[in-house]
């Protein structure tokens, strides 16, 4: 049976015939409607039916978990159906598709794998990014991946990017598709702004702003709060000093029934205050909402480099998404919303949401991209390319997971990117199958991809988080936060054809896990009893004195708050060194260690940065030599080179001739550029340098004047020399800037008596810039006309200056005085 939009009345419906008409003639639409314009529920629907769809399925991926099933279930439910017939959904762990399914909702990285599996999609007539303006990071894979599928194997695959907004002027130019804008229905909302934002207390600040609005206005309350955490206390608040109002938490891990509640009008209606995350913002309807209370937080998927993972973090909204939630106040008539901050705060709140591939671990997008068969990912056609520093950190993590070699994806790297996990627990869990640890590590990469289930007063050891967890297993207990876990360490279990394991382990084996996903977190103790460690990437960090762990001579650490100088280990296990003996490594290095007072060259046994035995090495090698000590004048910069007065005014003269004589490959001279590529020109100078005192005593202003060829360096004393001659035959230096403005000649006056015009240098085509100078050497005039000087000023200084030396000659006529460098007995 066919579904009809039109007989719901919803504004998408005045744009579905162009929208049809659009993917009749082409192939990718950009669609552009507020939140509550229908478009994730009807449009999908009135697409179902299209010849182009030929017995294909629709996909449409949603960025939110919580949207996907929601929104599923909707569509189902004005099919008259159950989800899992025509209309299913997919995301992590929880599946809900059939035979019949012709319209799939997914979420997470689920159409990237569906990619992976058949690059060509075969079996999908289009494919829909709900939400688009999220940003979030498998959107932008997906949409990159399925429109690089268009364009190779699947022109007559539709893409349809929809979005709250159509500003964004990257993803028009990537795609060159038309766009289709549904105007929505929004009546106009009054906006309060309380003031009260402080992170501490969120949840109180909200109860009282809802009280405030339940005694003040009608209709039913949607209040945003950051995560569960928040939802819960303020629940617990407003149950206690709120009455004849039923109270409705809604957040991503909420049971569907619990869900349903939320959003569905009450079934005796009653008024309804609704506590929910950032999940309302857009992508799901909320019926009868007249008040909108905005705590002005949200969570947010960060790359945390203390876990290695992407973890959710409180943030403040952007302007867009505050005007979002507000916008839900409008949707059935006038209506108001509460915003937990100042009018200030407001102005200095950034415009947009950053896109998340520029804040994300890039690990899993390159192992995507690996897989793909796709060697430079700035080939391809990104709305927003990923930043090359997190490629490059992406890139080195796979080489270490042995996910790549060389940059292309190894055996084991396809198997990794198989399972639907970070590429740090799939090699963690491909390793413990080798080593039959699958349980162990089921249980381990749960604990890891979950919040922290045990207080801070625990302890460190994630031993005893896999006890506790085996324990609730054993016992059958209903603690919710480790339901959650147990249902992510039995579907890895599965996943392996394993059984989970409820019995005692060796807290080493759990060690070698650890070092198995965190290979660059080995911790060895540092010499003393402080519970400090260096890390086989370089870094430190250190245990609390108390805890037990900060006692072991080695862990594996899998959470550190990594800040600068001394991180802070929150989550380790105990590691056997004897374990580690496949990692060792025998190596030459040849370094530069300003500290310890110039080169270091030892022949090391080591675990990445971690040095477990060194021998001296007398005579290393010349080139390695050259390269760590310009390394590290790379690194340290210019203190470790004496770049003197004399050495800049050769960089100015050189630099200004590259302004002036832009035609004649003048080098750049720049300190910052002479850094990057000493290497080229100060290698034959290195030859005996061994400390640092070696590097101050260089003479860099030969290595570099030399380093130019023959001609330049004639051309240079030339056109810029570094002094000229004045009438008194004394050689004045000259001062460059590195701009390339007017070299100064500071000079004094009675050396340039006799003198019409500015003196000149660059053959004639560059006047300097006089400082004239008292025989005090104080300046009295600067100029670039030395002729006008004469005719106008001088009379004027030579009054003053008469005065204060009476024994230096003042003549009436200076063009014809003879120019001295001392004193002239004056004539009588």
């Amino acid at each position: 049976m066919q579904f009809n939009s039109s007989n719901i009345n919803l504004p998408i419906n005045e744009v579905i015939p162009e929208v049809r008409d659009v993917l009749a003639k082409g192939n990718t639409l950009i669609l552009g409607a507020p939140p509550g314009a229908g478009k994730s529920t009807l449009l999908p629907l009135a697409l179902m039916d299209e010849p182009w769809v030929n017995g294909k399925k629709i996909i449409m991926l949603e960025p939110r978990r919580l949207a996907a099933r929601t929104i599923a279930m909707r569509m189902a439910s004005l099919l008259g159906e159950e989800v899992g017939q025509r209309v299913g959904y997919r995301i992590r762990f929880d599946n809900k598709t059939s035979k019949q399914t012709q319209l799939e909702v997914v979420t997470e990285g689920i159409l990237t794998r569906m990619l992976q599996n058949d690059n060509a999609l075969e079996g999908t007539a289009m494919v829909i990014f709900d939400e688009f303006h999220e940003r979030s990071l498998f959107a932008d894979i997906a949409l990159v991946l399925s429109h690089e599928t268009q364009q190779i194997l699947r022109p007559d695959l539709r893409l349809v990017v929809m979005s709250a907004t159509l500003n964004m002027p990257q993803l028009t130019q990537m795609l060159k598709a038309p766009a289709v804008e549904s105007s929505g229905k929004q009546f106009p909302v009054e906006i309060e702004h309380t003031g009260n934002r402080d992170m501490m207390v969120i949840p109180e600040n909200v109860a009282n702003v809802i009280s405030t609005a339940v005694k003040n206005n009608k209709g039913d309350i949607l209040a945003f709060l950051p995560g569960e955490g928040e939802i819960r206390r303020c629940e617990e608040i407003l149950k206690n000093n709120l009455e004849g109002v039923s109270i409705h938490p809604l957040y991503g891990q909420l049971p569907p029934k619990a869900q349903l509640a939320a959003i569905l009008p009450h079934p005796n209606g009653q008024r309804k205050v609704v506590l929910a995350t950032s999940i309302a913002e857009t992508s799901l309807t909320i019926e009868g909402v007249s008040i909108v209370v905005d705590c002005g937080y949200g969570r947010t998927i960060k790359f945390d480099p203390g876990t290695g993972l992407s973890r959710l973090t409180t943030i403040e909204i952007t302007k867009d998404a505050a005007d979002q939630r507000a916008g839900r106040a409008g949707r059935l008539g006038p209506g108001k919303c509460y915003r937990l901050w100042t009018l200030a705060d407001e102005h200095r709140m950034q415009e947009h949401r950053v896109p998340e591939i520029e804040e994300s671990d890039l690990a899993s997008m390159m192992l995507d991209m690996a897989q793909w068969g796709i060697d430079d990912v700035y080939s391809l056609n990104w709305p927003t390319p990923p930043p090359k520093t997190h490629v490059l950190e992406a890139l080195d993590t796979l080489q270490q997971l042995e996910a790549l070699e060389n940059n292309k994806i190894t055996p084991h790297g396809k198997d990794m990117a198989t399972l639907p996990c970070h590429p740090r627990i799939a090699h963690m869990l491909l390793k413990a199958k080798e080593s039959r640890h699958l349980p162990l590590a089921a249980d381990l990469a749960a604990i890891l991809e979950e919040r922290d289930p045990m207080p801070r007063e625990t302890g460190i050891d994630i031993n005893l988080r896999i006890e506790e967890l085996r324990r609730q297993r054993r016992e059958k207990r209903h603690n919710k936060r480790w339901n959650q876990i147990i249902k992510v360490a039995d579907y890895y279990n599965k996943m392996f054809s394993s059984k989970p394991d409820n019995g005692t382990f060796d807290p080493f084996d759990t060690g070698l896990m650890l070092v198995h996903a965190y290979p660059e977190r080995i911790a060895s103790a540092r010499p003393g009893n402080e519970a400090r460690f260096q890390l086989s990437n370089g870094s430190y960090a250190m245990a609390s004195h108390k805890d037990d762990l900060g006692h072991e001579q080695w862990l594996a650490v899998a959470h550190l708050d990594a800040r600068s100088g001394m991180g802070k280990i929150f989550l380790a296990a105990p590691l056997n060194p004897g374990d580690l003996r496949p990692m060792l490594k025998a190596s030459s290095t040849i370094t530069w260690e300003t500290r310890k007072g110039g080169l270091i060259a030892s022949q090391d046994l080591r675990i990445g940065s971690l040095v477990l035995q060194s021998k001296k090495i007398t005579d290393p090698n010349p080139e390695l030599v050259t390269k760590a000590i310009c390394a590290a004048i790379l690194k340290e910069g210019e203190k470790l080179l004496d770049f003197n007065q004399e050495v800049e005014q050769w960089q100015n003269r050189v630099l200004s001739l590259r302004q002036w004589r832009n035609n004649e490959n003048w080098p750049d001279v720049s300190t910052a550029t002479l850094l990057k590529t000493c290497e080229i020109w100060l290698a034959p100078y290195l030859t005996n340098v061994k400390r640092n005192e070696d590097l101050k005593k260089l003479d860099l202003k030969s290595s570099l004047h030399y380093h130019l060829d023959i001609d330049k360096q004639a051309a240079l004393d030339r056109l810029a020399p570094a002094r000229i001659k004045v009438p008194s035959g004394s050689n004045i230096k000259l001062t460059y800037q590195a701009d390339g403005s007017a070299p100064v000649l500071a000079v004094r006056l009675q050396e340039m008596f006799g003198l019409a015009d500015t003196p000149r240098i660059n053959d004639g085509q560059t006047p300097v810039l006089l400082h004239l100078l008292s025989p005090g050497f104080k300046p009295v005039q600067v100029t670039s006309d030395l002729r006008s000087f004469w005719d106008n000023t001088y009379y004027e200084v030579r009054k003053e200056l008469k005065n204060r030396y009476p024994k230096h000659v003042w003549p009436d006529n200076p063009w014809e005085e003879e120019a001295i460098r001392g004193t002239k007995r004056r004539r009588k």
